[in-house]
C-alpha cells in the first residue's frame, strides 16, 4: 500500500496572518544527500521555463502598473499569470535549495488560492482588482527599496545558511532546523515583496521573516 500524499500545508504569512500573499511548507524529516547537488541539476528545465515566465510577469507587471496609475484597477487576468509566476518561482526555489525530495509539477495554474498540486509548499494570494492606490503603484519601486536593501543584507548571510546546511544533508541527511527556519522565513519574505513589486497588492509587506 502506497503511503498518503501529506496535505498542503496551511498558508502562513505574518504573524497575524493578515498579509495578501502567503508562504507555507511542511519540511519532510529526512533529504537523500545526493539532493544537495541533484536537486539543482534536475531542476535546470524549471529554470528554462521560469526564464520565459518572468518575461511574460515583467511586461505584464508594466502593464498592470500603467493600468493602475491611470484607472485605478487592474485586471484579473494580469494578476493571475503574475500569481502563476510567483507561485511558479518559490516552488522551484524550494526545490533546487534542496529543502525537499519532492519534483515541482509543471503545472500553469493562474487562481490566485494554491491549487493545491505540490503538497509541501503553498503560496496563495488575494490579489486586489479594483480600487486601487494609484500613488503607491505609482513610486511602487521606491516604495520596495527598503525590502530589497535589507533582503540584500540577508542573503548574504542566507548564502552562508546554504553552505552549512549542505554540508550538513550531505553528512547528515537533514537539515539543521535553525538553518532551514531562517530560509523559509526569506522565501516567505520574498514572496511578500514579490506580491507587493508586481502589483497583486497595495499592502506593504512587513519587514519580518515569519
Amino acid at each position: 500500500m502506497s503511503a498518503e500524499t501529506p496535505p498542503p500545508p496551511p498558508p502562513t504569512s505574518s504573524a497575524d496572518g493578515s498579509y495578501p500573499a502567503t508562504f507555507g511548507f511542511d519540511p519532510p524529516e529526512s533529504i537523500a544527500r545526493w539532493r544537495v547537488i541533484g536537486n539543482i541539476i534536475l531542476a535546470i528545465p524549471h529554470f528554462i521555463v521560469l526564464y520565459v515566465l518572468n518575461f511574460v510577469a515583467e511586461l505584464l507587471a508594466f502593464v498592470a502598473w500603467i493600468l493602475g496609475v491611470f484607472t485605478g484597477k487592474v485586471p484579473e487576468g494580469i494578476l493571475g499569470i503574475i500569481a502563476l509566476y510567483i507561485r511558479y518561482s518559490t516552488r522551484v526555489s524550494v526545490y533546487a535549495g534542496f529543502l525537499t525530495e519532492e519534483y515541482p509539477p509543471f503545472t500553469f495554474a493562474t487562481t490566485s488560492a494554491d491549487p493545491g498540486d505540490y503538497p509541501r509548499v503553498n503560496v496563495g494570494f488575494a490579489p486586489e482588482t479594483e480600487g486601487r492606490n494609484r500613488l503607491t503603484i505609482f513610486f511602487r519601486i521606491i516604495l520596495a527599496i527598503p525590502h530589497l536593501i535589507v533582503l540584500g543584507l540577508i542573503s548574504i548571510v542566507a548564502f552562508f545558511a546554504y553552505v552549512v546546511a549542505f554540508f550538513a544533508v550531505l553528512f547528515t541527511g537533514k537539515w539543521p532546523v535553525g538553518l532551514r527556519n531562517f530560509v523559509v522565513g526569506l522565501l516567505r519574505w520574498s514572496t511578500r515583496l514579490n506580491a507587493y513589486m508586481y502589483l497583486l497588492t497595495d499592502k506593504y509587506p512587513p519587514f519580518s521573516l515569519e
